[in-house]
């Protein structure tokens, strides 16, 4: 270590007229030492460094959305009147659960529909029995049994065809099994909830009159939540999924399970999506709030002032500060945002560097490695 020696009056020049000799190749490796009375007078200033202040200790406007796959909407699955509704928005809902219900003429003409191709398909089955004997006794050329069997398989696939538009009108298999010419049709259908959830949004009221695929409710299970968070795009080399997020105001948290790389156009900043495990209770879809991103120890970050960066080429340095006066520690700058720059460097965290008087130091470093 080289000491230098001067009065607090000598001027900037006779600082550096001090310094020893010392290798061009050992500058990095040599301390600059200036007395507390000479940083003064050269007016030098130093501050804490501090963590990744981008996305560290800081909150960003996030939106709680429904993960996909957790939401539903129940539309008519007839026209008719809507001359019943069992639920509202708000209220928690099973699988199965009635709803609504709904009177359709049309369901009528399904039933029938249905009836007849059941009809048709007895009649078919009956004439298949019957030349498949006659054709056992050689009666019947085997081209009549082929076209009776083809018959058959018609008047099948028109049976299941005609079930299944029972189906999608709201019928269950058990109503539709009992269906028959001497039970007479119905023309209520009754609407099930499709899962386990909460009722988000009803779109019809009582006494309403609606068309087939109408929404009527949108149904949600509201645990997990996703949030839906916009960070600063200079964020990006700092995220990756699994890092900790938490809404601190409302005491809900959970992980990253996604960093989309899609910038938003009108703010430039980057879009990042959230799994909300714990507490998601305390939130609703739709909600606007502020979200927090733990980068713990997964990556090792610090923001410093730009002005605390000494260029030296393509290379910067910052100066901390020692007992003796700085120590010059070799820093690679990440991003560069307003008067904050992100480096990478071998900081323990509570370490104190030069921000102004920069000049004078860096003279003085750079003298070391003079003749």
């Amino acid at each position: 270590m080289i000491y230098v020696s001067f009065k607090v009056v000598l001027p900037i020049v006779a600082l550096f007229a001090f310094i020893g000799n010392a290798r061009a190749a050992d500058v990095l490796m040599t301390d600059v030492v200036i007395t507390k009375a000479q940083q003064q007078s050269l007016g030098v200033s130093v501050t804490t460094v501090g963590k990744n202040t981008v996305l560290s200790s800081r909150r960003f406007p996030a939106e709680i959305v429904v993960p996909v796959g957790q939401e539903r909407v129940v539309s008519a699955p007839q026209s008719g009147l809507l001359d019943q509704l069992y639920v509202a928005a708000g209220q928690s809902v099973k699988k199965g659960q009635l709803i609504a219900h709904l009177i359709s003429p049309d369901l009528l003409n399904l039933q029938r529909d249905y009836l007849q191709a059941q009809t048709q398909k007895k009649l078919a089955a009956k004439s298949l029995s019957r030349d498949a004997s006659l054709l056992k006794d050689g009666i019947i050329p085997q081209r009549r049994y082929l076209e009776t069997e083809s018959t058959h398989e018609e008047t099948s696939a028109s049976l299941a065809q005609r079930r299944q538009a029972l189906r999608l009108a709201g019928m269950s298999d058990a109503a539709i099994s009992k269906l028959s010419p001497s039970s007479g049709m119905s023309s209520s259908i009754n609407i099930t909830a499709p899962m386990d959830g909460q009722i988000l949004e009803q779109m019809v009221t009582s006494g309403q009159r609606i068309e087939v695929a109408m929404p009527l409710y949108r149904i949600a299970k509201l645990n997990p939540l996703w949030l839906e968070i916009h960070a600063p795009l200079e964020g990006l080399p700092f995220v990756k999924e699994g890092m900790p997020v938490q809404v601190p105001k409302l005491q809900a948290s959970g992980k990253l399970i996604a960093v989309i790389r899609s910038v938003n156009k009108a703010d430039q900043t980057l879009h990042l999506r959230a799994e909300i495990t714990n507490g998601a209770e305390k939130l609703s879809p739709g909600q606007i709030v502020e979200a927090e991103i733990s980068l713990g120890g997964q990556v090792q970050h610090f923001s410093v002032p730009k002005s605390a960066l000494a260029r030296q080429g393509a290379e910067a340095v910052v100066f901390v500060q020692t007992k003796a006066g700085f120590s010059p520690l070799k820093v690679k700058v990440i991003s560069e945002q307003g008067d904050e720059a992100i480096v990478d460097a071998k900081f323990n965290g509570n370490e104190k560097i030069a921000v102004t008087g920069i000049a004078a130091i860096k003279g003085a470093w750079l003298g070391l490695g003079s003749e």
